[in-house]
């Protein structure tokens, strides 16, 4: 499956207008939160265009992610609250005394964004990729037009790059870094290289050489650098695959066009000693996450130290072409479709849990025109933009009130494994996962913005301003839609005071977000606390098929 044929050859199709157009606001990428950031702009009287690069809207919030990160859902609100309550609805969720729905199906999620999008009045053009190196025009501190590689041409009078790569904060010569920043950079503990990763971790000895001594594919020979170090390199993306165990909705596992055995020598060798040290063969579910969502479908994501990440396989995108985004893509979907290829055909995977592999398979109401594969990689962490404040790990564990607060996070901090070595043993070791508890903390709105000397009228609610460590915590969809949310209603204010994005009232700001139903304190209630003791005791012995989140 070649993932961007289009690319090359529909750059031409109905929607592209090769005429300079005008809009108040000129939003960037259709994840969720570039929807949002459209919506509310929309809402508050701008003329505004959502741009996409490809042909959904929704990222992946409608892209395979279907299992909502909520943390605590208390602290969801304005238009991301008011989006899990659509789809609550299509659901009929008020029968249950809960309208909120955070699990849903992918085709649901994005019919009711493209319904919100339609009733706020944004118009959306597909396929419309920014022009690559040349596509922003700016005049001092304003960006003025930009362009997409059709030709179309948009002048703007505010612009919001909400795409998770951060292409037209780049072009405008905005401040960004990625990687991780070393531990010293910012007093952050969790900071660089890690010191240890307890999760998702071989926790029994799995040899990582082959029988010349070089390390097996998926492995590498280089030591990880000193605990606390900087470093360039990105946590692991994967696709989170929508799948069925409904026979008559049901599409067999696909085998990549580019399937090759052996890069799963890991895989096959780590079976082997789980079962040698288990007594027993894996369930599926301690190889893939497996969440349930409705109409008998299931979210598959990363679990284990040798599952869906592809670890070490991101390293050029953020910074890469056009080009070398699109082969890092396809190199993703054969490798996530070649390991559930493996497990459910090869002979050296245990019986039983091969067994229950093929109980699942891709369903056919989901991504028609991706042969029923997620439509979005999922890109966890690309650029993040340094900007007039820079999120740090204490804004999530202590300094948690922020006078400019537009929102509130709460998930926890949550990095996916870095690199995966050969250790001093010979034995494979991950290296790089984060998984910390925080406390609910509030969102200050000053990481939406550029430093007002790089860019006055320019909102980044994606790739936003914080460290490695921040970000890890706040990159979940619902904190990208209530970032979004700000985002659009902070245009309208811009352009109707006639000011920089950076100058406008936040107490007018926060005024208005609070009307719009935004959430900005949260209290723990003891019905809460009981809960939270109900589930532990409730919580089965072992490992169970499917988990359940409070």
């Amino acid at each position: 499956m070649k993932w961007m044929r289009w690319m090359a050859a529909g750059l031409c199709l109905a929607g592209s207008m090769q005429a300079q157009q005008s809009y108040d606001l000129v939003v960037y990428g259709a994840t969720a939160g570039g929807v949002m950031t459209a919506i509310a702009g929309a809402r508050h009287g701008l003329k505004t265009a959502l741009l996409e690069p490809r042909d959904h809207v929704g990222g992946m919030a409608t892209g395979g992610l279907s299992r909502t990160d909520t943390g605590v859902r208390e602290v969801i609100g304005g238009l991301a609250l008011e989006f899990y309550y659509r789809v609550g609805g299509r659901y009929e969720m008020r029968r249950y005394k809960n309208p909120v729905a955070w699990f849903y199906e992918p085709k649901v999620g994005e019919a009711v964004m493209r319904e919100m999008l339609k009733e706020a009045g944004v118009t959306v053009l597909y396929r419309h990729r920014l022009k690559e190196k040349t596509g922003v025009a700016k005049q001092g501190a304003e960006v003025t037009e930009i362009e997409t590689e059709n030709g179309a041409r948009f002048k703007g009078k505010v612009f919001a790059d909400c795409s998770y790569e951060g292409d037209l904060m780049a072009q405008a010569k905005v401040s960004y870094t990625f990687g991780r920043e070393g531990s010293a950079e910012y007093g952050e503990s969790l900071a660089g290289v890690r010191d240890r990763t307890p999760y998702h971790q071989f926790l029994f000895d799995v040899p990582a050489r082959d029988a010349a001594g070089k390390p097996l594919p998926e492995v590498v020979g280089e030591l990880p650098a000193a605990p606390g170090t900087a470093d360039k390199k990105i946590q692991a993306y994967n696709f989170r695959i929508i799948t069925t165990n409904v026979a008559a909705n049901r599409e067999p596992w696909p085998k990549p066009a580019n399937y090759d055995v052996k890069r799963y020598e890991l895989l096959v060798r780590y079976l082997e000693a789980f079962v040698k040290n288990k007594g027993r063969s894996p369930v599926f579910h301690e190889l893939t996450l497996i969440a349930q969502i409705p109409n008998g479908k299931a979210d598959f994501n990363n679990n284990g130290p040798f599952s869906t990440d592809y670890i070490g396989k991101n390293y050029d995108y953020p910074e890469g072409s056009y080009a070398v985004r699109d082969r890092i893509w396809q190199e993703h979907v054969d490798y996530v479709q070649g390991f559930y290829y493996f497990l459910a055909h090869d002979a050296r995977v245990p019986k039983d849990l091969q067994k229950e592999v093929n109980e699942w398979g891709l369903p056919r109401d989901e991504y028609a025109d991706t042969a029923h594969w997620p439509n979005q990689l999922y890109v966890r962490e690309a650029r993040r933009m340094v900007g007039v404040y820079v999120a740090r790990q204490k804004d999530l564990q202590t300094d948690l009130r922020k006078e400019d607060v537009i929102g509130m996070g709460s998930y926890n901090s949550d990095s996916h494994n870095i690199q995966r070595f050969v250790n001093a043993k010979g034995m494979a070791e991950n290296e790089g996962d984060m998984q910390v508890a925080v406390k609910p903390y509030q969102i200050p709105f000053r990481i939406l913005l550029p430093k007002k000397e790089e860019a006055r009228n320019l909102l980044v609610p994606v790739c936003f301003s914080a460290s490695h460590v921040a970000y890890s915590s706040l990159r979940m969809e619902p904190q990208y839609m209530i970032l979004g949310h700000a985002a659009g209603v902070a245009a309208s204010m811009a352009i109707q005071g006639g000011t920089a994005v950076q100058d406008v009232s936040v107490a007018e700001l926060q005024k208005k977000l609070r009307s719009e139903a935004a959430v900005f304190d949260y209290a723990r209630t003891q019905q809460q606390d009981a809960m939270e003791r109900i589930h532990r005791k409730m919580q089965p012995k072992g490992v169970g098929r499917f988990n359940w989140e409070y």
